[in-house]
């Protein structure tokens, strides 16, 4: 068992090694930061949306920024498409695909800005939310696990971040690590030092 604990914990720091290798996606995810905090300080808003594991990281991203993430400041405009009433009615009735889709049609405008997560770069339904979202005027933050997939040429900035191993855990914790940062940048950029209760 302790072999296979190192084991782990030796595709995370290799995984993590990649990241910081992969300077294409550093500086995507530093213009997103950019991006991102001149959305919310024009008075935009920040959408987030991904399946199971993804949509935990969505529901993270829009918490920190509405909430706090490490001091206190003023919310910030942000919602992970996570409402299980707006998800089960457009399931039923439009199906699956457009959970996030019509939501974005529904609530986003022009000058918003889309995370949208997906660790393979082929969920239908956050594909089509990057399309509503481009529709609309609204910037995309496209977060995959792979070079090339659907979701590049529907990105403003596209982060994407290679995990060792076969599944897609590894990529998800390299996601976390990048919302992590995008947020810490966006409140540098719009607060500096200062924050406030």
């Amino acid at each position: 068992m302790l072999e296979h604990i190192h084991q782990v914990l030796n595709d995370c720091r290799l995984s993590l090694e990649q990241l910081m290798k992969n300077e294409q996606t550093l500086k995507q995810v530093e213009a997103a930061a950019m991006a991102l905090a001149h959305c919310l300080n024009s008075g935009g808003r920040a959408f987030s949306c991904g399946n199971g594991g993804s949509m935990s990281d969505a529901m993270h991203f829009a918490e920190e920024l509405s909430g706090r993430f490490r001091e206190s400041r003023k919310p910030l405009a942000a919602t992970a498409i996570s409402d299980p009433g707006h998800i089960t009615c457009t399931g039923n009735d439009f199906g699956y695909e457009y959970v996030f889709s019509r939501y974005i049609e529904a609530h986003a405008r022009k000058g918003d800005i889309l995370l949208a997560i997906s660790t393979s770069g082929t969920s239908k339904n956050v594909i089509r939310a990057m399309e509503q979202a481009k529709a609309l005027g609204a910037q995309v933050i496209g977060l995959t696990g792979k070079e090339d997939t659907p979701m590049k040429p529907l990105s403003d900035f596209y982060l994407w971040t290679k995990g060792e191993g076969l599944y897609a855990d590894r990529v998800q914790e390299l996601h976390i690590k990048c919302i992590h940062i995008l947020i810490e940048l966006c409140e540098k950029q719009l607060f500096g030092g200062e924050t406030q209760a």
